[in-house]
């Protein structure tokens, strides 16, 4: 695992702190360059270690390593390139989310289909045809479905 390899001079807990911090700035910047986000970062660590209000504190000391510089960059390159490849699913995530609909709107229809219809819907189509003043039909042999398309048709047409 990436969090594994990397930030072993910190604690578990810490290195949990500033992963978690890393993936939360490279979300929120998701147009910017990694070497700026590097930047970005660094400058905004210094500032709240100077104002006594970071929440990364235990990072002051390695802020100038090289080694720790080029681990956070590394994290960054990984943390952008998951993001893209997030951003790149997105229209396979609709278009499931949109087969999952019509699948559960097929199944609906299905279970309609099969079951007889209320007494409301009965009543609701027998005062529709007395209103515009059409027969109404026998509705014995209708389905749930079948009285609903033609409640449909008739406020259609009307």
């Amino acid at each position: 695992m990436l969090n594994n390899n990397i930030f072993s001079q910190f604690s578990k807990n810490q290195k949990s702190a500033l992963c978690h911090s890393l993936k939360i700035f490279v979300k929120n910047n998701p147009d910017l360059s990694v070497d700026l986000l590097l930047s970005n970062f660094l400058d905004n660590e210094n500032y709240y270690i100077e104002m006594n209000s970071s929440r990364l504190s235990f990072i002051k000391d390695f802020l100038n390593d090289s080694n720790f510089i080029k681990e956070l960059k590394f994290y960054l390159i990984q943390c952008s390139k998951y993001y893209e490849y997030q951003k790149s699913l997105e229209p396979l995530k609709q278009a499931m989310k949109e087969k999952e609909r019509e699948k559960r709107k097929f199944l609906k229809e299905l279970k309609m289909s099969k079951e007889a219809p209320t007494k409301r819907q009965i009543y609701y189509y027998k005062n529709l045809c007395k209103k515009l003043s059409i027969e109404a039909k026998n509705t014995d042999d209708l389905s749930k479905l079948d009285l609903r398309n033609l409640i449909k048709e008739m406020t259609d047409e009307n």
